[in-house]
Formats: C-alpha cells, sequence, structure tokens
C-alpha cells in the first residue's frame, strides 16, 4: 500500500503562484509513474501534469509554459509549480502514483481557489 498526501493548496490571486506537494509513503517501488490531476465543481477529474515511469513528462495544453511539474525520487515526493494562476485554475487538485506492475494510488486532494 502507498499513501499520499497533498499539501500546499490554498486561496492565491490571480496572476499568483503556489507549489503544491505530494509526500508518499508505504511501499513505494520503483520504476513508478506520478502525476497532477484536478477537478473543478460540476467538471470531470482533468490530467494537469504527469511524470512517467521513464521521466517523460506530459503537460494539459491549459497549463503549457505556467506549471511545472517535477520529482524527488529519494524523498518520494512529487512537486507542482504554478505560477500565473488564473481563476480557471481553481479546482481540487490530486496526486497521483502508477506503480508499474503495481498498484494505482490517489491522494485525498487539496483545494486550490484563484480569486481576487
Amino acid at each position: 500500500q502507498v499513501q499520499l498526501v497533498e499539501s500546499g493548496g490554498g486561496l492565491v490571486q490571480p496572476g499568483g503562484s503556489l507549489r503544491l506537494s505530494c509526500a508518499a509513503s508505504g511501499s513505494v517501488f520503483s520504476p513508478n509513474a506520478v502525476g497532477w490531476y484536478r477537478q473543478a465543481p460540476g467538471n470531470q477529474r482533468e490530467q494537469v501534469a504527469v511524470i512517467g515511469s521513464a521521466g517523460t513528462i506530459r503537460y494539459a495544453d491549459s497549463v503549457k509554459g505556467r506549471f511545472t511539474i517535477s520529482r524527488d525520487n529519494a524523498k518520494n515526493m512529487v512537486y507542482l509549480q504554478m505560477n500565473s494562476l488564473t481563476p480557471e485554475d481553481t479546482a481540487v487538485y490530486y496526486c497521483r502514483r502508477t506503480i508499474v506492475g503495481g498498484g494505482d494510488y490517489w491522494g485525498q486532494g487539496t483545494q486550490v481557489t484563484v480569486s481576487s
């Protein structure tokens, strides 16, 4: 089992920045893929940014150039640096970790609200 805990969400003004963190604990085996997803009220959960098990990084078109995903394998941490935030980025952000040949795990989510 793997436990994921997100942190770093909050209220920020348009144009501001936030850095989300996701800490993993438990049986965090490699290789694994990690990613950030978000879900706004009334919308389906959508992929924001992912790092594949081979290191390939993909971003949703809506966040390209503004968000940066990174990982620290030694600490079992994943980060999402979010810049130039807009109200359309308001959502609950979820961390996901998929163990190759193993399980698929989600965090409980952290709320990001972009508002003036």
